[in-house]
């Protein structure tokens, strides 16, 4: 369900009750903004990403590392690259 921020605020309560169920994407002047979802939906998800991340960290371990140096020019060359 999208909603405006206007219709957020005159019925706050309804989109809170439709937020446990359901996610309710909040639109600003023509822009997807936000996103209210559950408590408890905001649970899973963070389990799921610490989870993921876990997953990747003990993948990266059980590959190795780059070293200092290797690390250090990766880091070098990725700050070049961002465009502001």
């Amino acid at each position: 369900m999208t909603i405006t921020t206007a219709e957020l605020k005159k019925n706050l309560e309804k989109y809170l009750e439709l937020a446990e169920t359901d996610p309710v994407i909040i639109e600003n002047m023509g822009c997807m903004k936000s996103v209210v979802i559950s408590y408890t939906m905001y649970e899973r998800l963070t389990e799921l990403e610490d989870a993921y991340w876990g997953e990747r960290a003990e993948r990266a371990e059980a590959e190795g590392y780059l070293g200092e140096e290797a690390s250090e020019s990766l880091l070098n060359r990725a700050g070049t690259d961002c465009h502001v």
